[in-house]
């Protein structure tokens, strides 16, 4: 479980957990999980942003919706501006995507199994994503050059994938587990209306309406 930044920099990582946890379970027994909770990760105020949006993390489907959490809409009965949320999302988890299939085509230690103990593994992981850091910062253009990350033609919105999609062993991101329907919250309910409105107002793309029926 990580959080990423548009840097493809891990700000966050846990390891460790079971696999048969469900994602949306893996994220409660975090320490971040219990800071977004409690209030208490420090993010910007409201009145910080142009339109006053809520500061925001980016998930998918596994995890629970809050005011600092957005996730997609399900696909059933979508509107047209709920259409246009979603895909606007989806772009910004590209960004994630492409971090964990930099990591793993550079690291190929992640292409097998690792014969460690169970421990050891965790120290694994956690070098090889400090490594990934450094060398974003530092070795940038070498580490991942243009075709190591999806690529946006900011004209027409089209992408272009990476190569490490290319990979069948990389090609493929197993959906995440949900953890079961919840109610959220009005006030996340709220959060994500507003952003709703954002992508179909002030902050809509010029291509969007051309990729979404």
């Amino acid at each position: 479980m990580a959080i990423v930044n548009a840097n493809l920099e891990f700000l966050m990582v846990d390891v460790g957990k079971n696999g048969r946890i469900s994602d949306g379970g893996i994220i409660e027994d975090t320490v971040f999980h219990k800071k977004l909770i409690e209030g208490t990760l420090n993010l910007p105020q409201n009145n910080e942003t142009k339109y006053g949006l809520n500061f925001v993390f980016i998930g998918d489907e596994a995890f629970a919706l809050h005011e600092h959490l957005l996730k997609p809409f399900p696909q059933r009965e979508l509107t047209y501006e709920k259409k246009i949320y979603n895909y606007r999302l989806s772009r910004a988890r590209r960004v994630v995507e492409n971090a964990f299939g930099v990591l793993s085509n550079v690291f190929r230690v992640f292409h097998t199994s690792i014969a460690l103990k169970p421990e050891k593994i965790d120290r694994v992981v956690l070098a090889s994503c400090v490594l990934h850091n450094f060398l974003r910062r530092n070795c940038r253009n070498s580490y991942t050059p243009l075709n190591m990350t999806d690529f946006e033609n900011i004209e027409s919105g089209i992408v272009s994938d990476a190569d490490w999609r290319k990979d069948s062993n990389d090609a493929h991101f197993t959906n995440l587990q949900a953890l079961g329907q919840r109610n959220a919250s009005d006030a996340a309910k709220n959060a994500r209306l507003s952003y709703v409105a954002y992508f179909n107002g002030d902050g809509k793309v010029p291509w969007q309406d051309r990729l979404i029926k």
